[in-house]
């Protein structure tokens, strides 16, 4: 039986058996985060849904306001590549047409997200079992298919995120990182809960949100009252 850390100890004591207020669950949440690195602060939504049904699966991007905390890398995969430079003044991490495909199939993934346009999904087919798996074939739903690539890249480089249930019904999402203002934290937070909210499939009957945790990278879960949130 694996035993657990000084730390790891000192974290679960903080955190009774119930549940909390968002404002009261994100102080605890800060008290948790104990490591020498700053740690990420997640969001498990567990869902009244069946995902094996196209009526009840959830998929959508919010910009959180208060921005991710962590940089992203982004490719952009065009058609011409004779406006490379522009792109990467706009802040690209990487541009190209046939080269970036050649490297993708290659498994030279060194970006974090890739984007594109329509025109040129029909040559990344051949790519999916490559970037599908690691969730980086775009898609309309996460926003990564745009005709507008610059706006696109600014709003993802700006904090915008995918949010998506799992195979469970869970979705699970980073709202920041425990230096963030409490405030910030919350207000991040709430931008995903009422995404989901406003996002629920139509073939949910009954309770749509079961439960909500919160949680840093490597602390304990806090349980969230869903019946105190807005």
């Amino acid at each position: 039986m694996k035993t657990l850390s000084k730390r790891s100890k000192i974290a679960r004591n903080l955190i009774l058996k119930k549940t909390y207020s968002i404002e009261e669950g994100i102080t605890l949440l800060k008290q948790t985060a104990t490591t020498k690195f700053i740690e990420s602060a997640e969001a498990h939504f567990c869902l009244n849904i069946d995902t094996k049904y196209s009526d009840q699966q959830l998929r959508t991007t919010i910009t959180l306001p208060k921005g991710t905390g962590k940089s992203i890398k982004v490719a952009l995969l065009v058609s011409d590549d004779s406006n490379n430079d522009v792109l990467l003044n706009e802040g690209a991490d990487l541009v190209g047409s046939d080269d970036l495909i050649e490297d993708i199939s290659k498994g030279n993934l060194n970006f974090d997200l890739l984007l594109t346009t329509p025109d040129m999904m029909p040559r990344l087919t051949k790519l999916g079992k490559m970037l599908g798996p690691r969730g980086l074939m775009p898609s309309t739903k996460a926003g990564t298919i745009s005709t507008d690539l610059v706006t696109a890249l600014k709003e993802f480089k700006a904090g915008k995120v995918e949010c998506r249930a799992d195979k469970t019904g869970v979705v699970h999402i980073l709202f920041g990182k425990t230096n963030f203002l409490a405030s910030d934290l919350e207000e991040n937070f709430l931008a995903i809960y009422e995404a989901i909210k406003q996002n629920r499939p139509s073939g949910v009957k009954g309770k749509y949100l079961k439960t909500i945790t919160i949680c840093t990278t490597m602390g304990p879960g806090i349980s969230i009252d869903i019946s105190t949130l807005p």
